[in-house]
């Protein structure tokens, strides 16, 4: 258990010898994009407000788990799209807890493409609670204060139809250091704020009988590790129901399924299989992932936005 929790730790500090992703993801991506891409706001089907918690490595004590709270919302009278998230994401003693703000600016192409081009700004905490690290006390790379107050940068581009969707974004650009390590090794080993680069696209196919398809797929790219993480996916709506599948290439396996219990309101529920980097803990249900994502749609007169 004691390794588990480290492994942990080490993850999400982002410190010496091991770099990874530092901004939390969703297996629902596609129903969430303003998350990665600030030129995502106002540009989703409807204006909406929603919920999301993510469970990953449940059967691991101190497991990463993100609660999020998100939005974003049209103004077409102005050609703009607002929209940002608050979340809480913890894992074993260490916690963040912040709130992107997302402005994007639409480019009408055609009556039925735009192109637009988004800002954010983040402000973030970083905690640490050291009762619970007793049995790594002293450890150099958490000497420093037990929080740490942090603001960074983004911006991205997006380009929508009715059926399309493409965009591309950077998040974290000022790179802030973190500052918990106090040590004397080099500064290129101290935990930092990395950039993370996103792609990402869906297309939709509405057949005549009413069944639509949708794939979809998300890459996120970090200079300061070797590979691109890659996830694709594939929704099925049908009626008031939709399930879906996907693969986070050499990590994970994903299920998804919801529900629109009317035309405003739907509830949704992905299902993680990891078979990376923690695959050797399955045996004792530590391999698995849980979300659940609800979201309030608001109406919208039809000559206002993107179908």
């Amino acid at each position: 258990m004691k390794f588990r929790i480290i492994f942990i730790i080490t993850a999400v500090l982002a410190g010496p010898g091991l770099k990874a992703q530092q901004l939390h993801t969703s297996s629902m991506y596609e129903l969430q994009t303003i998350f990665h891409n600030p030129a995502m706001a106002g540009n989703l089907r409807s204006d909406m407000v929603g919920l999301s918690y993510r469970s990953q490595w449940s059967g691991i004590s101190g497991s990463p788990q993100t609660a999020t709270l998100f939005g974003s919302f049209d103004l077409p009278k102005n050609l703009l799209g607002v929209g940002g998230y608050a979340y809480n994401d913890r894992t074993g003693p260490t916690s963040r807890t912040g709130v992107q703000l997302a402005f994007a600016k639409h480019l009408p192409i055609s009556e039925k493409a735009r192109f637009s081009i988004g800002l954010e700004t983040r402000f973030f905490q970083f905690a640490i609670d050291r009762s619970k690290l007793n049995s790594i006390a002293g450890d150099p790379a958490l000497a420093g204060a037990d929080n740490r107050f942090k603001f960074d940068m983004g911006f991205g581009l997006a380009y929508n139809t009715e059926k399309l969707q493409l965009g591309f974004s950077i998040s974290q650009l000022i790179q802030s250091k973190l500052d918990f390590y106090t040590g004397n090794l080099s500064t290129n080993a101290e935990g930092r704020l990395y950039r993370h680069y996103y792609l990402h696209g869906l297309y939709r196919f509405e057949t005549a009988g009413g069944t639509t398809f949708v794939p979809n797929f998300l890459m996120v790219m970090l200079p300061n590790i070797s590979k691109s993480e890659i996830q694709t996916g594939l929704r099925v709506e049908r009626d008031m129901l939709w399930v879906g599948a996907g693969y986070r290439f050499n990590q994970s396996y994903m299920l998804t399924a919801g529900v629109n219990i009317n035309k405003n309101f739907s509830v949704g529920y992905a299902y993680d299989d990891y078979i990376n980097p923690l695959s050797t803990f399955s045996a004792d249900g530590g391999a698995g992932g849980h979300e659940l994502i609800m979201r309030y749609n608001f109406n919208h007169k039809p000559s206002t936005r993107l179908k």
